[in-house]
């Protein structure tokens, strides 16, 4: 008959400390890489434009006016063209990069 899960667990650790082996390398023994931040950046923006996206579409199902309303209500902030920018790049830029780093990626 098969061993367990628990005792091939057990052999494995036993096996290993007999060894003396690294359980693995840490993260601190890695000299940051171009890829390596790319890579990471890719996965960031990943996250903020699947978090934003729902965000969106959340607040399309739940909140009680149409989108016009809400963006004459920015309109009418009066914010000036610094931090509009500032916005606008906030939103492009992850879209942006996480498309083109895809296409990259797949070339």
């Amino acid at each position: 008959m098969g061993t367990t899960a628990k005792e091939e667990m057990a052999r494995f650790w036993e096996k290993n400390t007999k060894s003396s082996r690294p359980l693995s390398p840490h993260v601190t023994i890695y000299k940051w890489s171009l890829p390596m931040a790319m890579s990471i950046t890719h996965r960031g923006t990943g996250v903020a434009l699947s978090l934003g996206v729902s965000l969106f579409g959340l607040a399309a199902l739940v909140l009680p006016e149409q989108f016009p309303h809400y963006l004459a209500v920015v309109k009418s902030l009066s914010l000036g063209p610094a931090l509009i920018y500032s916005a606008k790049f906030a939103l492009a830029f992850p879209f942006t990069y996480h498309t083109w780093n895809g296409i990259r990626h797949l070339v």
